[in-house]
């Protein structure tokens, strides 16, 4: 039986990815509205791109109406700020553990896809310049739907739709978020939490997911069964 794993990008798949993702929201921003925002003083972690640009732009002072309005074209200019700046190689912001995870889950035939608050050619143009792409066949982004819940829910499925997994197969959520725990436990799903993000300490373990673990590498040393954990 065909298990599904889903993962997270930033903080869970990589971190410190350098500062294009933050100002391809705020040029993005500007091109379209004209006005001058900051993501200051939002808490950017386990956010949907779509929601931090909205307290963005409430913060700068336009409407609701307005926002709405702007919104699909802040999305695409965003996407397009972030395709011309990221760096071509994002490799050393790979966190402990996952291309090997990554390459042990695809020798044993799981299929793997991103639950992420990323934009959608943001997630992937960001996955690609970290030599993740190929491990993914699908993924479930920002815009798509209003909550992580709602976005895990999405990714599921799809991968039914798709055949590749049935009702009765395993499925798991990997994030470094309280929300990515609260998105699996909304859909019944393994959670399983991991501390290489900006969660303070303590806010994981609040959440009670059923697995939680430093980083990634332990798949690499631990003695226990993959399939015990994910």
């Amino acid at each position: 039986m065909r298990s599904l794993i889903l993962f997270d990008i930033d903080g869970t798949l990589v971190r410190k990815a350098g500062p294009e993702h933050r100002h391809a929201l705020i040029e993005a921003i500007k091109i379209v509205t004209g006005a001058n925002t900051t993501t200051d003083g939002i808490p950017l972690h386990g956010m949907l791109d779509p929601d931090i640009l909205t307290l963005m732009m409430l913060a700068a002072g336009l409407s609701e109406a307005v926002i709405e309005t702007h919104l699909p074209e802040i999305f695409k200019a965003a996407e397009d700020i972030y395709d011309a700046t990221v760096p071509q190689d994002l490799t050393a912001a790979l966190c402990p553990g996952v291309p090997e995870l990554l390459e042990k889950l695809k020798q044993n035939d799981t299929i793997l896809a991103l639950v992420t608050g990323n934009l959608t050619r943001i997630g992937w143009r960001k996955i690609e310049r970290a030599g993740l792409r190929d491990y993914f066949r699908f993924g479930a982004f920002g815009e798509m739907a209003p909550t992580r819940t709602a976005l895990a829910r999405l990714a599921i499925e799809q991968a039914r739709k798709e055949g590749l997994i049935d009702n009765n197969s395993p499925i798991s959520l990997i994030g470094d978020a309280p929300q990515d725990v609260i998105a699996a436990q909304q859909n019944g799903i393994r959670s399983i939490a991991v501390r290489t993000g900006v969660t303070p300490p303590g806010e994981l373990e609040a959440c009670r997911p059923d697995s939680i673990l430093d980083d990634l590498t332990f798949f690499q040393f631990s003695s226990v069964p993959l399939h015990s954990i994910i």
